[in-house]
Parts: structure tokens; sequence; C-alpha cells
């Protein structure tokens, strides 16, 4: 197989990209890499301090970078709905790369009442994807990217407890959640394909990375870890998977991208397969259903 690497990007002059979580890690190093493509790209943070800081280690690589910071916090529908509202005044919208993520943290609730892992990796994004579909469908050959992970494939909806108020796994809520990740793209593929959208849906996931993800980790699993991180990802290899599923002038509607070794753990990006369970149709539907159902959010096709 080839490497894929990020020189092999087209040149992105003249599009405009929203990347969600873009201030560190994998969201962080696709920023860098559309913007020193030519891309005009808005950079979704909760902070302004570290947004401010990601955009200027941009603009050192870059000194004519287009760059700018957009308030987001997917804990609240509220700021979600601000956001896409800033968004919307863009003159276009390419692709929005929904990144941000959290992932085994301590029981905690987002602001409108959602199990936080659930809230923010798959309904947060569900949402912002929706207030933005009108950008997305108005512009050709636009694109949806969904930043899942390998632990989709032990994930399952548990909708007889979604919030998680009878019992909380960490582990298993966020495979929970990255399998709502694929569920969603294949729906949202099913739905622009009937709605005859030149837009795509499509997904892909890093591999094993070293990036802040990983800081509700126990320290006793941090330290057991320590040895293997030589063998990881770095966050800019990380990131290889998302830029081809960006960018990539060969992909199709319900792709989806990761690594090409130790079974898509590490090295480069190829097109890659997700679980039966993930494409299960009546699931996405369901899901779909009462994603709509907590968020308010409904899509304009």
């Amino acid at each position: 197989m080839t490497n894929y690497r990020e020189t092999d990007i087209p040149p992105q002059d003249g599009r405009t990209v929203f990347i969600t979580g873009a201030n560190t890690g994998i969201g962080f190093e696709t920023a860098r890499v559309l913007a020193a493509s030519g891309a005009r790209v808005l950079l979704g943070c909760r902070s302004e301090e570290k947004a401010l800081g990601a955009i200027n280690k941009i603009k050192a690589i870059k000194s004519d970078a287009d760059v700018l910071w957009v308030p987001l916090d997917l804990t609240s529908l509220a700021s979600i709905k601000a956001a896409a509202a800033e968004v919307s005044k863009e003159a276009r919208l390419d692709v929005l790369i929904n990144n941000a993520g959290v992932m085994i943290p301590p029981k905690q609730e987002t602001s409108d009442g959602f199990e936080l892992q659930f809230g923010v990796n798959h309904l947060g994004h569900f949402a912002l994807t929706g207030h933005l579909l009108h950008k997305l469908k108005g512009q050709s050959g636009a694109r949806i990217v969904n930043v899942s992970s390998l632990a989709h494939r032990n994930g399952i909806i548990d909708y007889k407890d979604v919030h998680a108020e009878k019992k909380y796994v960490r582990m298993t809520r966020y495979s929970m959640s990255k399998f709502a990740n694929i569920l969603f793209t294949y729906e949202l593929q099913r739905r622009l394909e009937k709605a005859n959208s030149s837009a795509i849906s499509v997904a892909c996931h890093p591999g094993g990375s070293a990036t802040e993800l990983g800081r509700y980790l126990p320290p006793l699993i941090t330290l057991l870890l320590m040895p293997l991180n030589f063998l990881m990802n770095t966050p800019a290899e990380g990131a290889l998977p998302t830029l081809m599923a960006a960018t990539s002038k060969k992909v199709l509607g319900g792709d989806y991208f990761g690594p090409m070794r130790m079974g898509e753990l590490v090295h480069s990006a190829h097109k890659v397969n997700t679980t039966a369970a993930s494409k299960d149709e009546e699931d996405a539907a369901r899901l779909w259903d009462l994603s709509t159902e907590l968020t308010g959010v409904e899509f304009a096709f």
C-alpha cells in the first residue's frame, strides 16, 4: 500500500473548513495542514486563549494563514447554535470536521443534562451539523467528516439508559458515543442521497495517537502505556485519516478511513471498514430520531 502523506493533499485555496476541537491534538494538526494548503480554517474551541495560541502557532509556520476562532462549547446546545450562526455568515462552507471529543471522564453531564461523552461526541456534533446543513448543502461537493474511533467496534446504543443514570462505565459510554458517530455518518449519507445533495458524509479514526484525549486515563494505566508511546501515532500522523477524508478527490459518501498498520493502530491512512452492527439502518434511524428529540434540531434537507 502506498503511504499517504501531508504532501499528497491537493491545494485548498478558496475552500473554507470548520474544525471542532482545533486548538490541540489531531484537530490542531488538521487545521495546520489545511491552512498551510491555502484553506480558510475556522477553529471551533471553547477557550479563546487556547484558540489564539493555536492560531499563533499556525501563523508562525505560514504568516498569511487564513485562520479564525469561532467560540464553541459542545456541552451547550445554546453555544452550538451560536457558533453555527457565526459560521453561517461565511461566504461558503466546504468542509465540517466534527473532531472534538472527550474520552473516559468521570461521570459528568452537559449543561443540557446529557451524559458528557454521548453529549459532546455525538449529540453536540449532530446538532452542529443540523444547524449548518443549509450552508453545506448549498456548497457543491461539501463534506461532513465525523471523527470516530476503533472503540466503535465495541459500541452499542443503550436506549434504555441513554444518559447513564442507572449505570456509568467510562469505556462503555465512550464506545457508545463513537459507535453513534458511525451510525450518524451512514444515516446522514443516506438522507443526503435521498435529497439528491452533492454534499457527502464520511468518517475516519486516528488509530492509536498520543494526544490530550487520554487525560482521564488512570495514572497506573498511563504509566503502563508509556513504553508503548513510541509505537503510537503522533498527533500529526493521527490526523492523516482526517485529512484524507476531508480532501482526497477519491472519497465517496459513506467512506471510512484509518491508519494502515497494526490493525489500524498506526501509520499513514487508507480506506478501512466499520463493523456490521454499524451498518444497521434500523438502529441508525432510531438513533437519528432520538438525537432529533434530545437536541431539538431538525435537518432541513
